[in-house]
């Protein structure tokens, strides 16, 4: 009957679990916030110093752990060693730029504003200089911002802190006055010769005994082995690491580590994910159960003041690193604001530090409130800031400043410093042509200086932009931008005004190649055709067609290709203006005479012919 109670206790308390992060998540969400926000909210409302459905949050936190384990070891599956290598100077560079002023600003505001000894200070320092890796990746991958110059460098940062737990663990014990610290050398020497046999074996263990093993179990074709097996991965490498004195956590990064260049990664990422999302969010509850309302309520000013000037303090370190490094404004302004919030880690290196007696338990409950109320209000920085970036982007865009074009004498005039402009620029700069670019984009003309280009701002559908950037002195005139209705309003007004420059145009899918070609611009290459050309040639090589053969194909589909757009131009699609987009494609892509003749050159069956077709309808937006 008592284990019948126990099972029933343990579903009632899944049941409230479940049910507190259904309700907080998804509301956060729709409010735009981070749903860990929702699960923090929802730990304080379920836990001791809320309804009261969990009394003993600190069990529930241990289990908890494991979703930050599993949080580092899908981090490490994502970082190859070669990118670690090449990210090495922003690692350190900026993570020890971000990481030791910090802790030494929070270090001297802790001695001058609240008395504290300088061994409590240096601990509560570096837990609170650390940042929260799972909301700041949360918020750039829900920005869609991880490719971002300011998401790689606030990546670096985030992982030099990761590694960083390393040392400060080992140090913290050093620090007590009590028995927790190594009596003498000889045992901080076995520590260390430890430390490094663990890590030695499993990154021996990834490099040659995981990808063989993993093989095998392919060949069982057995999904559910392939997730024990890489369950057994993760917690092993935590547990070897635990057991070695260090981070459970670096013991997950590293065998993510080592895996990454695995043919098993994706599979492996897969496999973790449900668990990595689940157990986080048990970790982000587990930390809002052990936030003390009633101390909080008793010190209500104290806890925000001290919360404010912490995320006041990181603010303005991360901003000067990013004016130090010249960043642009928009980027060091996104990635300070989702740097503020302290880390996970803070909730593993207080206790640590209380129970060592390096730390008193009234610090303890003052800095693990302060830490998980930066968790809260960290976001809402994050994305009061990210609103008036964009704000001030969109007045920027509506009510542009006034550029003076000086040194505007390009005898080639880019229109657009997208990913297709950067390319092409790049080319005319290699044949050591004089080139002026204009864009309307800030945080992309801030970026292109940062690397030495200039770029000036201005709107290339405006005709007095085009006249001050020089459009009546250049040769060639290239619109790299991709807004289809811009390009062709900059098509018609650079014809009708700068007849004399050849223009080439960007297209973004055949329909609007006719339309661009309504206009006679010199060139019209549509982003995707081209590309998809070179693609196809160098899939008949690996089928094994010689290059002469490929290029031959390839050829004979760009001229036919050419000829149906060209006898669309001259026939029926003329009339097509009145259509929808939907009529305008089919009409765009649909067989010509033209296709009869190049059956016999090519050698195709009339079968063969009727695929090309129905594909060439398919691909409507090429």
């Amino acid at each position: 009957m008592a284990d019948a109670a126990h099972s029933t206790d343990l579903i009632q308390q899944a049941v409230v679990f479940l049910g507190a992060a259904a309700i907080a998540v998804p509301l956060f969400r729709r409010m735009g916030l981070s749903g860990i926000l929702g699960y923090l909210v929802a730990g304080i409302a379920i836990g001791p110093s809320g309804i009261g459905f969990f009394t003993d949050p600190g069990t529930l936190f241990g289990i908890a752990e494991i979703g930050v384990v599993m949080f580092l070891f899908v981090i490490g599956l994502e970082l190859k060693v070669s990118q670690l290598i090449a990210m090495r100077r922003d690692i350190a560079w900026l993570g020890g730029l971000q990481m030791l002023p910090t802790t030494a600003a929070i270090m001297a505001a802790l001695i001058l504003l609240f008395g504290l000894d300088w061994k409590a200070s240096l601990v509560i320092g570096l837990a609170l200089a650390l940042s929260a890796t799972s909301i700041a990746l949360q918020i750039l991958q829900e920005r869609g911002h991880m490719r971002h110059v300011y998401g790689k460098k606030s990546f670096a940062i985030l992982l030099f802190q990761d590694l960083s737990v390393v040392p400060i663990l080992a140090v913290v014990p050093l620090l007590a006055a009590g028995a927790g610290a190594p009596k003498t050398g000889a045992e901080s020497a076995l520590a260390i010769a430890v430390a490094v046999v663990a890590v030695g074996g499993i990154v021996l263990a990834g490099r040659y005994l995981l990808n063989p093993m993993f093989r095998q179990l392919a060949k069982l074709n057995s999904h559910e082995l392939m997730t024990i097996f890489a369950l057994l991965i993760v917690l092993g490498a935590a547990w070897i690491m635990s057991k070695a004195g260090m981070s459970m956590a670096l013991g997950a990064f590293i065998a993510g580590m080592l895996l990454a260049e695995s043919n098993f990664r994706h599979e492996l990422e897969a496999d973790i994910e449900p668990f990595r999302g689940l157990l986080l969010g048990l970790f982000f509850m587990s930390v809002g159960m052990l936030i003390d309302l009633s101390y909080v309520r008793s010190n209500a000013a104290l806890v925000l003041a001290t919360t404010l000037g912490l995320i006041a303090i990181k603010f303005l370190i991360c901003i000067a690193i990013g004016i130090s490094e010249r960043s642009p404004s928009s980027g060091y302004l996104r990635a300070a604001s989702i740097l503020t919030p302290a880390g996970e880690f803070s909730f593993v290196i207080l206790p640590l530090a209380f129970g060592l007696g390096i730390v008193s338990e009234q610090a303890q409950k003052l800095f693990m409130a302060v830490a998980a109320f930066s968790m809260l209000l960290g976001p809402l920085v994050s994305k009061a800031v990210d609103v008036w970036l964009q704000r001030r982007e969109a007045a920027g865009a509506a009510q542009p400043h006034i550029e003076d074009f000086e040194g505007a004498n390009g005898s080639a005039l880019v229109i657009g410093f997208g990913r297709f402009g950067q390319v092409v620029n790049q080319m005319l700069l290699t044949a050591g042509t004089n080139v002026t670019v204009i864009d309307n984009d800030i945080e992309m003309i801030e970026a292109a200086g940062g690397f030495g280009f200039k770029v000036y701002y201005g709107d290339g559908q405006r005709l007095d932009v085009l006249r001050a950037a020089g459009a009546d002195r250049a040769e060639v005139i290239c619109v790299c931008i991709d807004k289809q209705e811009a390009a062709v309003t900059m098509t018609e007004i650079v014809k009708q005004n700068f007849p004399m420059a050849k223009l080439l145009v960007r297209a973004y899918d055949r329909r609007h190649a006719i339309e661009l070609m309504a206009h006679e611009p010199d060139v019209v290459v549509r982003e995707t055709f081209e590309s998809a050309l070179v693609f196809g040639r160098g899939t008949l090589e690996a089928l094994g067609q010689t290059s002469e053969a490929a290029e031959g194909f390839l050829e004979d589909v760009r001229k036919r290709d050419q000829a149906r757009l060209e006898m669309q131009m001259a026939g029926d699609i003329k009339s097509g203006a009145h259509l929808t987009h939907k009529q305008a494609v089919r009409q765009a892509v649909r067989p010509t005479p033209l296709d009869a003749p190049t059956q016999k050159s090519t050698g195709l069956t009339p079968e063969t012919q009727t695929v090309l077709d129905k594909a060439a309808e398919q691909a409507g937006a090429q």
